[in-house]
C-alpha cells in the first residue's frame, strides 16, 4: 500500500472487505508500506485481486512471520492488527440521491463494499442497531435546510427539497422539520454511545454538533420554520451535548451560507495551490485507533473544500483527537473522538478530489484517482470496526 507498489489503493479496500466477509482474518500492518494488508493466500484471492487491478505481492510462510517479527520489535513504530468481521454498513442519505452527491457513497461503489441506506424513518425506529458503521451524508440536522436560503430559494430543487422534508416530518408526526432532525440527532447520539461507528464530513459534522447543543431550543427563522427562533438563543446552547465541538457562535443570518464559527471556509487565507493538510504521527502499539485512520501513502495530503472545510482549532474540546491539521492556518481538517461505548470521526470538506464542488457541478471519476490519500482516510475509517480493540493509551 505504499505509494510505488499498489496501483489501487481503493480498491484494494475493498479486497480486504471482501476476504473478511467469506469468514477470513486479515492482518493490518499498521505503518508497514503504507499499511499493508496481509491476507490468506488462496487462488480466488489472487484471481479477485487481478479482476479488480489491485497490485499484490505472494510471499512465503517463513517471510510472513519475518515481517511480523520487524514489525513487533519495540523499535519499530509500527503494529499488526487483527480485522475479525466485515462491518455492516449504513449511509444516512434522503431516497433519491445520486451515489456521486456524497464522497463516502461514491468510494464504497467504487471500492465494492456492500452498504444500505437509511433515512430518518429508520433511524427513528431502532435501524440503526442492525448497523456495524454509520456515515452521515452531508445533511442539515439543524432544519435550516442547508443554509442555501440565500442562493437557492427560488430554484426548483430547493423547494422540493423543503416540501419533502416537510411531508416526512409531518407524516413522523412532527409539526417541524427541526424538531424531527433534533431526535434523529438524538437517535444517532444514542446509537454511539452504545457502541456504534460513526462518521461524518462536511455540514454533517458541525450541524449534528449544533442540534444536540439546541436541544429544546428554536435557533430557526421564519423562512424555515414558520416562527421566530427563541430571543437570546446563543446563550441556551449547551455545549455539554456535544461531541466535538464548544464555545462556537452560531450564524444567526438565514442568508449567510454557514451554520456557525466551528467551519473555517470564510476565514481561510490558503491558496488552492498550496492547500495541504498534514496528517499527525501515533505511537501505532500504544494508539492503534488514531494510527489506524492515518494509514496512508503520504502524511502530506490535498485540501478540499465544502460547506464546512474544516474545524477550528479552538473550538475543538480537550478530549478530541486531531488527526490531520493545517497548522498555518489553525485548523484541523479530520478528528477523532470516543462517545460513551463508541466512536465518531469528522472529515471537512465535500470531496476529497473535487476541490470546490459545487451543486449540479459533474461527479468525480475515481478511476482517474485510484490512488487518492484523501479518499483512503474515509476508507480508513470503514475497516475500523472490523479491527480486534486495544484500549487506547494517549
Amino acid at each position: 500500500m505504499g505509494v510505488d507498489n499498489q496501483k489501487n489503493h481503493l480498491k484494494a479496500y475493498g479486497i480486504t472487505y471482501w476476504v473478511l466477509s467469506k469468514e477470513l482474518k486479515v492482518k493490518w500492518l499498521l505503518n508497514y508500506q503504507g499499511g499493508a494488508f496481509l491476507l490468506p493466500d488462496t487462488e480466488n484471492i489472487q484471481r479477485e485481486c487481478q479482476i479488480r487491478g489491485v497490485s499484490f505481492n505472494v510471499i512465503s510462510n517463513a517471510k510472513a512471520e519475518r515481517i511480523l517479527e520487524e514489525i513487533s520489535s519495540p523499535s519499530q513504530n509500527m503494529e499488526a492488527v487483527v480485522l475479525e468481521k466485515a462491518p455492516k454498513i449504513a449511509v444516512y442519505t434522503p431516497k433519491g440521491k445520486l451515489p456521486w452527491d456524497d464522497a463516502v457513497t461514491m468510494v464504497l461503489n467504487y471500492a465494492e463494499i456492500p452498504y444500505e441506506t437509511v433515512y430518518d424513518e429508520e433511524v427513528l425506529n431502532d435501524g440503526l442497531l442492525l448497523f456495524d458503521w454509520l456515515h452521515l451524508h452531508h445533511e442539515d440536522f439543524t432544519g435550516q435546510y442547508g443554509k442555501f436560503y440565500g442562493s437557492y430559494r427560488a430554484s426548483s430543487w430547493y423547494i422540493e427539497e423543503k416540501k419533502s422534508a416537510e411531508a416526512l416530518a409531518k407524516k413522523l408526526g412532527y409539526n417541524k422539520v427541526s424538531e424531527e432532525k433534533r431526535d434523529v440527532a438524538l437517535k444517532i447520539r444514542d446509537y454511539v454511545v452504545g457502541g456504534g461507528f460513526m462518521f461524518a464530513m462536511c455540514s454533517a459534522t458541525d450541524s449534528f454538533d449544533i442540534a444536540l447543543s439546541a436541544e429544546g431550543i428554536d435557533i430557526c427563522e421564519p423562512m424555515f420554520d414558520g416562527d421566530g427562533s427563541d430571543a437570546g438563543y446563543q446563550n441556551k446552547i449547551d455545549y455539554n451535548k456535544t461531541f466535538a465541538f464548544k464555545n462556537y457562535r452560531l450564524e444567526r443570518s438565514p442568508n449567510v451560507y454557514e451554520f456557525s464559527s466551528i467551519d473555517m471556509t470564510t476565514k481561510r487565507k490558503v491558496p488552492k495551490n498550496t492547500d495541504y493538510f498534514s496528517l499527525m504521527e501515533f505511537s501505532a502499539k500504544w494508539d492503534p485507533i488514531p494510527t489506524m485512520l492515518c494509514q496512508n501513502h503520504t502524511a502530506l495530503v490535498k485540501g478540499f473544500m465544502g460547506q464546512t472545510t474544516a474545524f477550528s482549532r479552538d473550538e475543538i474540546k480537550a478530549n478530541v483527537l486531531v488527526l490531520g491539521e493545517n497548522k498555518a492556518n489553525g485548523e484541523a481538517k479530520y478528528i477523532h473522538g470516543i462517545k460513551g461505548k463508541g466512536f465518531f470521526t469528522f472529515y471537512g470538506g465535500h470531496d476529497p478530489e473535487d476541490y470546490q464542488h459545487r451543486v449540479g457541478d459533474p461527479k468525480t471519476e475515481l478511476d482517474l484517482h485510484s490512488t487518492s490519500p484523501g479518499y483512503r482516510l474515509i476508507l480508513n475509517n470503514v475497516l475500523f470496526p472490523a479491527a480486534r480493540k486495544k484500549k487506547q493509551k494517549t
